[in-house]
């Protein structure tokens, strides 16, 4: 059962509070957005409209916030069907629970049901475009229930294939590209392929090689989480030392990591996705989006765990927003690290697009780009009255329930506030199954 997606050939969004996030956040009161076989044609205030054009569907935005659909720059989406069952764990808890104990019972088919519910979730909630860490490849099987159902929810997804942590004779090469060569046959389509290895914080360096190659080979991306240790205490030296430091690569985290670091990712051309609820919650140290901003670097905000932490982007904007005014040495001045709503909302679409390698295909509202789009309802008592500082208002007042549409390639996934999937009583059904057999409620 797929997603009753809505599409007609033209679409207008009428009148609209549109915020477009480059090169910079800003704000464009009663505004067109005219949408044209999937893309943006037009953007501009009174765009001029053919009363007799039967193909031209309009939406009345005129109490609307229109912007880009947020991008999820990490997340593991098969856990969908585990949420909240971590929440109080550390992350060593969270290792030998989620990652040791419940990751090796999943069948493809708990992936499917976790991918899907995990991916509606995302969309249901603005959230367009999803990097899934999916580090629970079995099989190939497993990894083709995965990408099914990314496909099937109808987002925009880079499918990061990952080994499972505590299943070495999992690591298979030729696994990797089997499914390369059967899933994703095309670099220009919704759901495209990145590498997910273990990396040199955690591997040996002679297994790095080998994923790096690989990746090569294939011509695959690469995202990988980072920390100082507990392998390579300077885990991006390590790589420029073996030849392997690209651009193109994201970093997960890397809260340990010295500004020496930092300034390699920066120089290299690789981006850094941050996850501040997750960070926070289970200690991976002083927050990341002041200093990725000094350093210069692309940055990318994701839920990470649905497991421990919440699922929307609205949430990891506010704790990034308000992490990024700790003041990590006591000084009192921040290093001049705290950060604007603007930077946040830029880092929670463009950024984010950039950093999965998607800059010129999603995250604003640049003419010719995916009409990837979300309207949040402006009258809605958290938001009213929006027009003292519309950016502010989304960063730190909306939440997901402000969601009445979203648009991926220009057709509805959500419309009126109700997402628009065809089964979604069955995907629930489904994942409450999945909750039972994997016996997944705290012990």
């Amino acid at each position: 059962m797929g997603n009753e997606r809505h599409h007609t050939p033209r679409l207008l969004l009428r009148g609209g509070l549109v915020i477009d996030t480059a090169p910079h956040p800003v704000v464009h009161p009663h505004t067109d957005v005219l949408v044209e076989e999937g893309r943006i044609a037009a953007v501009g205030p009174g765009l001029p409209v053919d009363d007799s054009d039967t193909g031209l569907e309009v939406i009345d935005a005129r109490t609307m916030v229109v912007l880009p659909g947020f991008v999820d720059a990490h997340r593991h989406l098969w856990q969908g069907v585990l949420r909240s069952a971590a929440v109080d764990a550390s992350l060593d808890g969270y290792f030998s629970r989620v990652l040791g104990d419940l990751a090796g019972r999943f069948t493809p088919a708990d992936v499917h049901t976790g991918n899907l519910l995990g991916a509606l979730d995302c969309l249901d909630s603005g959230i367009t475009t999803v990097q899934d860490f999916s580090h629970v490849q079995y099989s190939p099987e497993h990894t083709a229930a995965a990408v099914e159902a990314l496909l099937e929810a109808g987002i925009r997804a880079v499918f990061g294939y990952g080994y499972p942590v505590f299943e070495e004779s999992a690591r298979q090469a030729d696994w990797v590209r089997k499914a390369r060569t059967a899933h994703f046959p095309s670099r220009e389509a919704r759901v495209t392929m990145a590498l997910a290895p273990v990396g040199p914080s955690f591997a040996p360096p002679e297994a790095v090689r080998e994923d790096w190659l690989l990746a090569r080979e294939l011509g695959l991306p690469v995202a990988v989480h980072v920390s100082a240790g507990p392998v390579a205490m300077r885990p991006i030296t390590a790589l420029r030392e073996q030849g392997l430091l690209t651009a193109g690569t994201l970093y997960v985290h890397g809260n340990s990591l010295p500004d020496s670091e930092l300034r390699l990712i920066a120089e290299s051309g690789g981006a850094v996705a941050i996850t501040p609820a997750i960070e926070a919650s289970m200690r991976f140290g002083a927050p990341m989006a002041g200093r990725l901003r000094r350093a210069g670097i692309t940055t990318g905000l994701g839920a990470d765990a649905v497991t421990s932490a919440p699922g929307d982007m609205f949430s990891q904007m506010r704790a990034a927003l308000m992490s990024s005014h700790f003041d990590g040495d006591g000084d009192g001045d921040n290093g001049g690290f705290a950060l604007k709503a603007a930077d946040v909302l830029r880092m929670a679409t463009a950024e984010g697009a950039a950093a999965l390698g998607l800059g010129e295909e999603v995250g604003s509202l640049g003419v010719g780009k995916r009409a990837d789009l979300v309207l949040l309802r402006a009258d809605a008592l958290n938001l009213a009255p929006v027009a003292h500082d519309p950016i502010g208002a989304v960063v730190t007042a909306a939440h997901p329930g402000n969601v009445d549409t979203v648009l991926v390639d220009g057709r509805a996934v959500k419309r009126d506030g109700r997402l628009l999937y065809e089964n979604l009583g069955g995907v629930l059904a489904e994942a409450q199954r999945a909750t039972e057999r994997l016996g997944a409620s705290s012990p």
